[in-house]
């Protein structure tokens, strides 16, 4: 397989996976409350995980001093995946305000530095995103606990959607680079 073959697969695999991408976006933007449950869902069970394991390398670890620090994280993991598992719904909530907590904060700093570069070229974006991001999470926060119903769905689902539309781009790019350098050989 030459150089050229290669980018050309590689771009059609970049075009299908984003299309799939921008499916799953849209249906995650679609059934919001859904998308976000299965988020929840995953983190509990990848913290569950996290937590057993840590509690096997704690006791494994031959002297409780050693091991009482990774001991304590694991309780801790541990109850929390079980926790998310357990509740899904109320977690799902929790995220939502840590969410809304996150956005209002990093606006916050993206608008103060903004203020810092003021002359520098970008600063009006930067300023722009940090707004858009501290209205965001006052949005979530004052439509809270409505916003726990859709919030993070909603924002997974626009993740995916634009990690579709990147990857689309990327394969599309690819394949005409590929097809310059195959007509640029045969030439």
């Amino acid at each position: 397989m030459s150089i050229i073959d290669g980018i050309k697969s590689n771009a059609r695999t970049a075009k299908w996976v984003g299309t799939l991408l921008i499916i799953a976006g849209i249906v995650a933007m679609l059934a919001p409350l859904g998308a976000g449950l299965a988020v929840v869902t995953l983190i509990g069970v990848l913290l569950a995980f996290a937590g057993f394991s840590m509690l096997i390398l704690a006791f494994r670890a031959g002297s409780f001093g050693d091991g009482l620090m990774v001991f304590l994280l694991g309780v801790l993991s541990l109850l929390a995946g079980l926790y998310m598992l357990a509740s899904p719904g109320a977690a799902l909530g929790t995220l939502t305000l840590f969410l809304a907590a996150y956005f209002v904060v990093t606006g916050i700093v993206e608008v103060i530095y903004a203020f810092r570069v003021k002359p520098a070229g970008g600063w009006g974006s930067l300023f722009f995103a940090g707004a858009v991001s501290v209205l965001l999470g006052i949005l979530l926060w004052r439509q809270f606990p409505l916003s726990g119903a859709w919030a993070v769905g909603v924002l997974v689902g626009v993740r995916l959607l634009m990690s579709g539309f990147e990857l689309m781009a990327l394969g599309g790019a690819a394949g005409g680079v590929a097809d310059a350098l195959d007509e640029a050989a045969e030439g």
